[in-house]
């Protein structure tokens, strides 16, 4: 079993940068696979980032978030960079396993919101 906490979030201007943090629980962490997902009122969860054999964006985050984890700390990142007004969202981090990229998420964490302010 693997627990996820998810923090990291609040407001910034636009332009600016957040860096979110999921801290894990449980053995073997650095076994699974970990994306970012987010959700804003009125649409459909989106993935942002994944991190397993290789890292992987969404088109919308490319060039500005960046993925990348800290095995000694159970921990994955999400730094965020250039925000956005089309950001804002509760963002979340789940975890599974995976086979090369494909990542079967099993763990999810409860969110952190980020607000972005223009």
């Amino acid at each position: 079993q693997v627990q996820l906490v998810e923090s990291g979030g609040g407001l910034v201007q636009a332009g600016g940068s957040l860096r979110l943090s999921c801290t894990a629980s449980g053995r073997a962490f650095s076994a699974y696979g970990v994306g970012w997902f987010r959700q804003a009122p009125g649409k459909e969860r989106e993935l942002v980032a994944a991190i397993s054999v290789i890292t992987s964006y969404a088109d919308s985050v490319q060039g500005r978030f960046t993925i990348s984890r800290d095995n000694a700390k159970n921990t994955v990142y999400l730094q965020m960079n250039s925000l956005k007004p089309e950001d804002p969202a509760v963002y979340y981090c789940a975890a599974g396993k995976f086979v090369i990229a494909t990542i079967t998420y099993e763990y999810w964490g409860q969110g952190t919101q980020v607000t972005v302010s223009s």
